[in-house]
């Protein structure tokens, strides 16, 4: 696959898959926009890129719960680049695990402060919508653009642990990726959910069962993304691809 003077913005991409699709992107040739909020681990990432490639990626330090800067990045991506091909909404995680809830303290879901959950539907649900939303008016106006959200199978089959998570995750993979898509198409602009069942992220996803025994490699989640981004990949549009190694089947 070549990207040859396309550009890409990754959210998440400090590190995990939003970092190693930034990586592919900048690999295959094209140019690559790293948002984060963690500003030392972004430009250490951001620099590496550029020894590859100079002038090939920057980073934009970001919190995604904010618009401002959601949209700040939008112009950079613009004033650097002159384009906007790619959008790939990779920020999130279950706020419980990434606030660091004790489980002890707080043990169910009324427990849980109602913060802690804010914080999990702004960053996961609202964080993609606002970058759907900052990077359309780009792409409508360039006429083309593929907008990347990230699902998971947690959204489809619910989570006592992750409550806000498998909303948001339901929410972009059922709702925002269909209606944006369906807004888009006018525009020559696809909108596409790749929904992740486990992930080696983080060693407790081999714990998750699959009809195949084993769960993801990072790069296998990336390949299907870069797949639907490539010339072999136009006619896909509008939908939720599943790649969980048959975790979904298990369940009907």
């Amino acid at each position: 696959m070549n990207f040859n003077g396309k550009t890409a913005i990754s959210t998440g991409a400090a590190s995990g898959m939003g970092l190693l699709f930034a990586q592919n992107i900048v690999e295959l040739g094209g140019n690559a926009v790293l948002c984060d909020v963690n500003e030392e681990a972004l430009m250490n990432e951001v620099n590496k890129l550029n020894e590859k490639r100079p002038g090939s990626a920057i980073g934009v330090v970001c919190d995604v719960r904010d618009y401002n800067q959601v949209a700040a990045v939008r112009d950079k991506a613009v004033e650097t680049f002159g384009r906007i091909d790619i959008m790939a909404n990779f920020a999130g995680g279950t706020a419980v695990r990434m606030k660091n809830v004790d489980r002890s303290k707080y043990p169910e879901f009324p427990d849980i402060p109602i913060d802690v959950y804010d914080w999990g539907i702004d960053v996961n649900l609202k964080g993609a919508f606002y970058f759907n939303h900052a990077v359309a008016k780009t792409m409508r106006e360039q006429k083309s653009g593929l907008i990347i959200n990230i699902g998971s199978i947690t959204g489809a089959e619910g989570t006592v642990d992750g409550m806000d998570y498998s909303t948001s995750k339901a929410g972009i993979m059922y709702g925002l990726t269909k209606s944006v898509a369906q807004f888009g198409a006018p525009h020559n602009i696809r909108c596409v959910c790749v929904a992740p069942g486990p992930v080696l992220t983080r060693a407790a996803m081999a714990n998750m069962k699959t009809l195949l025994g084993r769960a993801a490699e990072p790069q296998e989640i990336i390949d299907l993304c870069l797949f639907i981004a490539s010339d072999k990949g136009q006619f896909i549009n509008g939908e939720t691809i599943m790649i969980d190694g048959g975790r979904n089947a298990m369940h009907r």
